[in-house]
């Protein structure tokens, strides 16, 4: 995929208003939401209404479809509109991803507003439009906006999108979904007060143990090592490999491991991890524990990061770019790791406004099925408003 992630960016610098309107004509919108007369909430059926759509401009494009800054004529509402042209022989695995989230939604995943069919220039093109919620900003283009001003990104809005990124990869994770793609163009951002949404689910897939699935997906620079290595048993896990990438090249401001192809990228994790043990080429693909690799040694993390670079920040990334999967740091243990401590502390605000921070503790049910060790962790006092017959912790935002 190119640039999926302008999926919601006002950033992109490609407008084209008229073509927008002539490529996304008024249609009737389906809504993926429970059918409440019916009294079936959560039950995933689908109603009907009519909905216009006015486009006010192109703000993203790739091999995966265009994406439209539009308007809900009805109502006035901004939205992300994703056409993508729609195979007839199958099924659309973003649409069912996505209808999934709308009855497990979560506070840092993009919503699904609508969905609607459109007919191609040519008589047997149809194109699925995926209308979400709009998010003007994404965390590449908030990091590249520093970097271009040679200011380093607030540790705090490091320390937000990573935790936040941890709370909607332990939701889809306990869906058995992976997402795939997870890279800084993906997130997007409300630059309002940092609320963190994961989007693009065009290569997201609810994995099944025993069912193979492709290896070659993810984008390069955050690409687990299994997948390098061809492994098509791979496990939610290289989303948190992803997540580590990312984590560091918002402390770094640059990538991590840049490299330039398969082999490239492995040698660039090596030069950082050092050799991987028979053990974890194993637990990666088992098919080259024979390969001879160079022995190199692994370089210290506070070799690798700028000086004033918390010890907490390089212990949370070390968590997470571990070559065996299984021992890569689960996303709820993350939220809880020391680095996150002063998101739970009461007085801790914004940096520049001073504003309050995004919703923090609104843990959904899938959150809330953690031990009780977990969530004393997670949930910090002045969260903790309530406890149901269960016993159970209702928590609110911030």
């Amino acid at each position: 995929m190119s640039e999926p992630a302008a999926m919601a960016s006002s950033n992109n610098n490609e407008t084209g208003s008229s073509a927008a309107a002539a490529a996304l004509p008024a249609a009737s919108g389906t809504i993926p939401a429970a059918d409440s007369s019916k009294g079936s909430e959560g039950s995933g059926a689908i109603t009907e209404q009519n909905i216009s759509y006015s486009a006010e401009r192109i703000i993203g494009n790739g091999s995966f479809g265009v994406v439209f800054e539009a308007k809900v004529v009805e109502t006035g509402e901004v939205v992300a509109i994703k056409k993508v042209l729609q195979d007839k022989r199958f099924k659309n695995r973003e649409l069912q991803i996505m209808r999934q989230l709308v009855k497990d939604p979560h506070p840092n995943i993009v919503a699904l507003r609508h969905c609607f069919y459109s007919q191609g220039e040519k008589p047997d093109e149809l194109y699925l439009n995926l209308v979400l919620e709009f998010v003007p900003e994404t965390v590449y283009s908030i990091s590249r906006r520093h970097q271009k001003h040679s200011m380093p990104l607030p540790l705090l809005y490091v320390k937000l999108y990573l935790y936040q990124l941890s709370r909607a990869l332990a939701h889809i994770h306990a869906l058995g979904i992976c997402h795939r793609d997870i890279k800084p163009q993906n997130l997007l951002v409300n630059p309002q007060n940092q609320q963190l949404k994961l989007c693009d689910f065009g290569s997201a897939k609810a994995l099944v143990r025993g069912e193979p699935n492709v290896s070659y997906i993810c984008s390069r620079y955050y690409r687990a090592p299994e997948l390098i290595f061809g492994s098509t048993d791979y496990t939610t896990a290289i989303d948190i490999w992803s997540q580590g990438c990312v984590g560091a090249e918002l402390l770094l401001a640059q990538p991590l491991f840049p490299g330039d192809s398969g082999v490239d990228q492995l040698v660039e994790i090596i030069k950082v991890l050092g050799t991987p043990t028979k053990e974890e080429i194993r637990s990666m693909n088992s098919n080259y524990i024979e390969f001879k690799f160079p022995q190199i040694k692994g370089c210290q993390w506070k070799k690798i990061f700028r000086n004033k670079t918390p010890e907490e920040a390089m212990d949370f990334i070390a968590a997470t770019l571990a070559y065996t999967p299984s021992k890569r740091l689960k996303p709820l243990e993350g939220c809880a790791h020391t680095f996150f401590d002063e998101l739970r502390q009461e007085s801790t605000q914004l940096p520049n406004n001073g504003g309050a921070l995004p919703p923090l503790f609104d843990f959904t049910e899938h959150e809330m099925s953690a031990s009780r060790e977990l969530l004393d962790k997670l949930i910090p006092p002045h969260a903790a408003n309530a406890t149901n017959g269960d016993g159970d912790k209702k928590v609110s935002g911030r």
